[in-house]
């Protein structure tokens, strides 16, 4: 996996679009955190790449609510309190 920084992305960009094409990714940092990731995307493919990259976002998503609950305590809720929550939400919308 290759790294660049954003100023060096700036700087070298001819050179780094043809490393983007060779290594097919590269993660873009800014003071050295993590910021975007570039891809390469072919013409033919960027609905199904677009779409695909929704997907994976969702499940990351998920995989944090989920985490988050298990951390919270939330995963061991029974039943009748899941259900209690779901009826004090739905009379607080009303």
């Amino acid at each position: 996996m290759q790294f660049i920084n954003v100023r060096e992305l700036r700087m070298r960009s001819s050179a780094i679009w043809q490393q983007l094409d060779q290594d097919g990714y590269m993660v873009v940092t800014s003071n050295g955190k993590p910021v975007a990731l570039l891809s390469s995307v072919k013409d033919n493919d960027l609905d199904e790449y677009i779409q695909t990259v929704k997907r994976a976002r969702a499940i990351l998503a998920i995989n944090r609510m989920q985490e988050k609950s298990v951390k919270d305590g939330r995963d061991k809720l029974t039943d009748e309190e899941i259900g209690a929550e779901i009826q004090a939400v739905r009379r607080s919308r009303r």
